[in-house]
Formats: structure tokens, C-alpha cells, sequence
């Protein structure tokens, strides 16, 4: 059984090697004969070395020349050869109890596909309690974020990937339709919380302007991402890209 990790990175040279290290790390903890695995790493049109680190911490790398989150995991999908996608974002990484955890998942034989709690390291207080209170709502929704998603590939390439529409919260729609999916053929969705993944509190600081930024960002997400569903896709894609660009600020 092959699982292939896809990494979607844009202008993450700093990170990305702790990033793989770290994934290398879990996965070899955690060997077992059955599974073998490949790493992918999307450079999603990167201005700094990001593809170069890639390479040479031995990941296999695509390009997404449209800097949007959702293309270059589609775009790192479409190289991957794996039964398994593993989605894990540039700035997170996964324990060797979360590999083995998903390990178990795939041996069940009626998982659709899983997701992930998180725990917020570095950054500032404010970010952590932001993000890691999502936790709950994950667990009692039985959604997740896109920082960690494992699904079959089956199941990825039938219901279409990642909307190309959606700037924000993409990944809650992926896995809403991948569940919807997964009722089809009587497998289940599940989110795992035992052992989150470990995500990067960066973003944010105390300053009036940032948290305000945050906010305002949020509460746009949340508004297109229900709109989504009512109005005309690309209408939805054109606001998104002008409204959500605290997602995709430059990193250097």
C-alpha cells in the first residue's frame, strides 16, 4: 500500500526542511511492512528556494504556477502515485502516534478518509487560543482543517479535488463532500485527537492592526464560503481573491 504526502508550499524555505525532517521522522518511527510512502512538495509559484530544499530533502516536487492553496494540492495530487493522500500543510507536521494512528485508520478498511486536532507551537498566545479552540467545534462537527487530511484517492479524484473556488475554508468543503462521498459506499469520516498534529502559530501578534486583520479575514471567509453555495461560483473565486489575501501574504 502506497501513501503519498502531499506538501502544498508557497515561499517556505525557513520551514519546509523542519517540515520534512519532521514528516521522515514519523514515518520512520513508525515503519511497517505494508505501507510504503512518497513525498510530494507543490511549490505553488514560489519566490525563494522553497522548490530547492524540497529536492534536496529528497520529496518529489510539482508546480502550480496560480498561487491558491487548492491548486497546488490538486496540483501535487495529479504527480502522486500513492491509494492514499495525505495532505499536511507546509508549516505543520505530524507525530510518530498520528502516523500510527492513521496507519490504523487505513488497516480498518471503512475510513473514507480522516482528519486531525491540532496543537499550535512558537507564535503568540492570541494565535494559539484562536486556533486550537476550533478543536472542539472538529470534534463535535467531525470536520477538520486542512493542515492534516488523509482520503483514499479514489475518492479524492471522483468528487473533483479542492474547489478552485474558495480561497478560505476549502478544506471544510473538501471534506463535507468527502463525506457525503464516504455515506455512498458506507465508509466513514473520522478525526482523530489523541495525538493532534503540531501547526505553526506564525501568524499574528498583538497589535491592533493584526488582530483586526484577523478578524476581518474571518468573518469574510465564513460569509463567502456560505455565499459558495448560492452564488455563481466565480463570482464567489473573484471576491475571495481580492477580500482573503491574509492566506496568502508573502513569505520570505
Amino acid at each position: 500500500m502506497l501513501i503519498s504526502v502531499v506538501v502544498p508550499a508557497f515561499n517556505e524555505e525557513k520551514i519546509l526542511s523542519k517540515t520534512l525532517e519532521q514528516i521522515q521522522f514519523a514515518i520512520d518511527e513508525k515503519q511497517n511492512q505494508n505501507f510504503t510512502w512518497e513525498v510530494i512538495v507543490c511549490d505553488n509559484n514560489s519566490t525563494d528556494s522553497t522548490a530547492e530544499v524540497a529536492s534536496r530533502q529528497g520529496a518529489k516536487v510539482a508546480f502550480e504556477p496560480i498561487n491558491h492553496i487548492s491548486r497546488a494540492r490538486n496540483t501535487g495530487a495529479a504527480l502522486a502515485t500513492g491509494n492514499w493522500l495525505l495532505f499536511i500543510d507546509a508549516d505543520s507536521f505530524p507525530t510518530p502516534e498520528l502516523i500510527a494512528d492513521v496507519l490504523d485508520v487505513i488497516d480498518r478498511g471503512n475510513c473514507i478518509g480522516c482528519g486531525s486536532t491540532i496543537v499550535v507551537e512558537d507564535g503568540t498566545l492570541f494565535n494559539k487560543l484562536r486556533m486550537e479552540r476550533l478543536n472542539p467545534l472538529f470534534l463535535f462537527f467531525n470536520i477538520c482543517g486542512g493542515a492534516f487530511i488523509l482520503c483514499e484517492r479514489k475518492a479524492f479524484e471522483t468528487i473533483g479535488g479542492f474547489s478552485t473556488n474558495l480561497y478560505a475554508y476549502e478544506d471544510v468543503d473538501f471534506v463535507l463532500r468527502l463525506k457525503w462521498f464516504g455515506r455512498k459506499k458506507i465508509k466513514k469520516f473520522i478525526v482523530l485527537h489523541r495525538h493532534p498534529v503540531i501547526t505553526s502559530g506564525r501568524k499574528g501578534d498583538y497589535s491592533f492592526w493584526s488582530i483586526a486583520i484577523v478578524c476581518a479575514s474571518n468573518f469574510a471567509a465564513v460569509v463567502l464560503f456560505i455565499f459558495h453555495y448560492i452564488l455563481p461560483k466565480k463570482l464567489t473565486a473573484k471576491f475571495g481573491s481580492k477580500l482573503l489575501g491574509y492566506w496568502y501574504n508573502d513569505r520570505k
